[in-house]
């Protein structure tokens, strides 16, 4: 899945994975105790951050489609009736192999 949105720099549109409902053990965990996720699919990816010195681009180590560990401190937006979050490639902890 791909957006319309091409970002910016070294910032990565993700596509956070569902609030869990119910615990591994089937007890269902009511609303205001669910956690945020921070985990998510990539949608959307900038080109990279521009090398101070050189000026050259640094390309992002993630890619659309990735699943990703993110720090739960993200930008939230919109687009299209759909929630995104917006992330520096610093904010991704890791790709979920």
């Amino acid at each position: 899945m791909s957006l319309n949105i091409k970002p910016i720099g070294d910032r990565i549109f993700v596509e956070p994975a569902p609030k869990e409902t119910k615990t591994a053990s089937g007890i269902y965990i009511p609303e205001t105790a669910q956690e945020k996720p921070q985990v998510g699919t990539v949608v959307a990816v900038g080109p990279g951050k521009y090398a101070d010195l050189t000026g050259n681009i640094i390309p992002i180590n993630v890619k659309v489609g990735d699943q990703v560990y993110y720090s739960q401190y993200a930008h939230e937006i919109t687009y299209e009736g759909k929630s995104y979050l917006v992330l520096r490639e610093a904010d991704i902890y890791g790709v979920i192999v």
